[in-house]
C-alpha cells in the first residue's frame, strides 16, 4: 500500500535565520552569514526545539511514532533529526535524500527583499510577472521544480516504506509542496494555504487508509509540542514568500 504515513517536520531555527532576521530588522541588503546554505547549522534556539520534537515523540502513542526517517541532507535537517531521536531514545534507520533539500535561490540566495530590488530588479519584475509558484530566479529553482522533484522522491519512499510510517524533515517550502503534491492541490490552493508560514519544527501529517485512497491532512504546523517544555516558537519564513 505505499507509506500509511508521513510526518513532515521542517528543521529548528537555525543559524541562517537568525542572521536572515537581523538583516531584515536592519534594511540590509544581503544576509551576513559565510556557510553556504547547506553547511548552516542550527541555533541554540533550534537545537533546544529538535529536543522538544524528541521529547514529544518520546511521549507519543506507539500508533504515533514514526518506523523510519527520510532527511533532507543540509546540516540543520540533519541536526534536528539526530537530535529529536537521540532525545526519544529512539533508534530508526535515517535516509538521506539529496531531493528534499531547500529550494535553492540561486543569484537571489543571502539577499534580503531590499536585497533584490537593489541587486536583482530584473528578477523582482519577473517574479512580479510569472508568480511565486513559477518564477525561477536565474540558476535556482521554482516552486514548480521543487515540486518536480518531490514527486519523484516520492513515489520512491513509497516504494521503500510500504505500510510503514515515516518521519520526513526537511524545509518550509518542501513541507508545503509535499502538501502541494499529495492533496493534489492546484497552484491556486497551494499559494492560499502557504499563507501561513510553517514553523520551525513544527509538524504536519498527511495519512490514507490504502495506496490507491487520497491522502488526507490530519495536522498541519502544530507546534504544541513546544509550547510544552517550553520552547520558543519561530517561524522565519525568508525570501521565498514575497
Amino acid at each position: 500500500m505505499g507509506a500509511r504515513e508521513l510526518i513532515l517536520v521542517r528543521h529548528g531555527e537555525s543559524q541562517g535565520n537568525v542572521a536572515a532576521a537581523d538583516a531584515h530588522d536592519k534594511d540590509l541588503e544581503a544576509i551576513e552569514i559565510d556557510e553556504r546554505d547547506a553547511d548552516v547549522e542550527l541555533s541554540g534556539g533550534g537545537r533546544d526545539q529538535a529536543r522538544a520534537l524528541g521529547l514529544a515523540l518520546a511521549a507519543s502513542a506507539d500508533d504515533e511514532r514514526p518506523d523510519v526517517v527520510w532527511c533532507s541532507p543540509y546540516v540543520r535537517a540533519l541536526q534536528t533529526a539526530r537530535i529529536a531521536l537521540e532525545a526519544a531514545d529512539l533508534e530508526l534507520p535515517v535516509r538521506v535524500d539529496e531531493r528534499l533539500r531547500d529550494r535553492e535561490l540561486g543569484v537571489l540566495d543571502r539577499l534580503t527583499f531590499t536585497g533584490v530590488q537593489a541587486r536583482h530588479p530584473e528578477e523582482a519584475e519577473l517574479r512580479k510577472r510569472l508568480g511565486k509558484f513559477y518564477h525561477r530566479p536565474s540558476g535556482g529553482e521554482s516552486w514548480a521544480d521543487v515540486a518536480l522533484r518531490l514527486r519523484s522522491v516520492l513515489a520512491d519512499l513509497d516504494r521503500a516504506e510500504d505500510g510503514r510510517r515515516v518521519l520526513v524533515v526537511c524545509h518550509d517550502a518542501v513541507v508545503m509542496l509535499i502538501r502541494y503534491v499529495c492533496e493534489q492541490m492546484t497552484e491556486a490552493q497551494i499559494l492560499e494555504t502557504e499563507s501561513e508560514p510553517v514553523r520551525n519544527v513544527s509538524i504536519t501529517r498527511l495519512s490514507r487508509a490504502s495506496d490507491v485512497a487520497p491522502w488526507e491532512l490530519t495536522g498541519f504546523n502544530d507546534v504544541s509540542h513546544l509550547e510544552k517544555e517550553p520552547t520558543p516558537v519561530t517561524q522565519h519564513p525568508g525570501l521565498r514568500r514575497t
